[in-house]
């Protein structure tokens, strides 16, 4: 599939006020996030590689021990393995790129 409309995709809640939507090509995985203000992403760490886009509202990311306030423009790269956690201190838009593909998320 090479277009898809995101309005179309099911939206899941993957952790208390993380509302996502997935979209997968055969390598990756993109989620667009809807967070609510003040829900926390517990601590984790995963195989894939992560790039995390802040569309909009504010974002206090952890990233291997280093705490950073991630704004609209701002991006965290996040290597594979890597423990990371964040709050959400507004409500947030947030675009996340998986590589190798997230298949915990279909």
């Amino acid at each position: 599939m090479a277009f898809v409309d995101l309005s179309t995709l099911k939206e899941k809640e993957m952790v208390p006020g993380f509302h996502g939507k997935f979209a997968h090509t055969e390598n990756m995985t993109t989620s667009f996030w809807r967070i609510e203000k003040g829900a926390e992403l517990p601590e984790h760490a995963h195989p894939q590689e992560q790039i995390s886009v802040v569309v909009e509202g504010k974002f206090e990311m952890i990233l291997d021990g280093e705490k950073e306030l991630l704004e609209k423009g701002k991006i965290a790269l996040i290597p594979a393995n890597v423990k990371h956690s964040g709050r959400a201190l507004t409500d947030c838009e947030i675009m996340d790129v998986f590589y190798p593909l997230r298949d915990d998320l279909k």
